[in-house]
């Protein structure tokens, strides 16, 4: 099995595809690090209730745990995306039929790729929390609020933020074995994940005020997307719940699809 798994990893490492996801989610990551500081300015110079910002948001802690998880939104796609390509590119390059020669055991082998894909997930997570930090610590002791890594609010960003990462990664390679076709799966994916959550979103707000209850608008936690969003942002607030339902969620859409794609692939004909 370990030896399966250093090939997955040798695969994606070997390969400019994952290098440029990994470029893309890094450029994210500056984007959003930009736009975070700037947002936790504006709160600490009192300006937070421009932009709808209640006073439990407002705090240093959660205005950090923003900061020390910047690029969680396109990175978790991009992840995604690596673990798309970890189970579609057998097929792409015809190399599916070979694999499955050297290793009958096709549970292994999706196997593998789930626990590379974990890994992978580990690794982006780790550096870009790494980047986060840096710059989060200095910005936060330029504004003289103390890097708040002593909180546990920030303490379970982090955390909940790397089980998205991981989480993420599983979910990508469960997609790649429901889509085995590339351009498919990375296309559909890609559309869900961008513009689905933003119809879901107002397909629940919509549905809130025909049924005059903001309590349905919770629901959307429903959707991976808006449940990572949830799971690591922590307290609930008007319109989310608590953390752990988002956690829930994501967890249980790994598991499902995980479970589904090495069904899948031990009964579906290689050719």
């Amino acid at each position: 099995m370990s030896n399966l798994v250093r090939a997955e990893l040798l695969k994606i490492r070997t390969t400019s595809t994952g290098w440029w996801l990994a470029l893309g989610a890094f450029l994210s990551l500056a984007v959003a690090f930009a736009f975070n500081v700037w947002m936790a300015t504006l709160v600490f110079d009192g300006r937070g209730e421009m932009f709808g910002s209640t006073d439990e948001q407002g705090s240093a802690a959660v205005q950090a745990a923003n900061i020390y998880t910047s690029g969680q939104y396109f990175g978790l796609m991009f992840v995604m995306l690596i673990g798309i390509l970890m189970v579609t590119n057998e097929f792409f390059h015809q190399t599916a039929s070979t694999t499955f020669l050297a290793t009958p055991q096709r549970t292994k082998v999706i196997g593998s790729k789930l626990v590379a894909a974990s890994i992978l997930g580990l690794l982006f997570w780790l550096v870009t929390t790494v980047i986060d930090l840096v710059g989060g610590s200095i910005f936060l002791a330029v504004a003289d609020q103390g890097s708040q890594l002593g909180t546990w609010t920030v303490q379970r960003a982090l955390l909940l933020n790397l089980l998205a990462y991981a989480t993420w990664t599983v979910l990508g390679v469960g997609i790649g074995t429901l889509i085995t076709n590339q351009l498919g799966a990375v296309i559909t994916a890609t559309a869900l994940y961008l513009v689905g959550t933003q119809v879901v979103g107002l397909l629940f707000l919509l549905l809130a005020n025909l049924l005059d209850s903001q309590a349905i608008i919770k629901w959307q936690v429903l959707w991976p997307a808006v449940a990572s969003q949830v799971m690591v942002a922590g307290e609930a607030t008007e319109f989310t719940p608590d953390w752990w339902a988002g956690a829930l969620v994501l967890v249980g859409y790994a598991i499902v699809t995980g479970t589904v794609g090495v069904m899948l692939t031990r009964k579906r004909d290689i050719s």
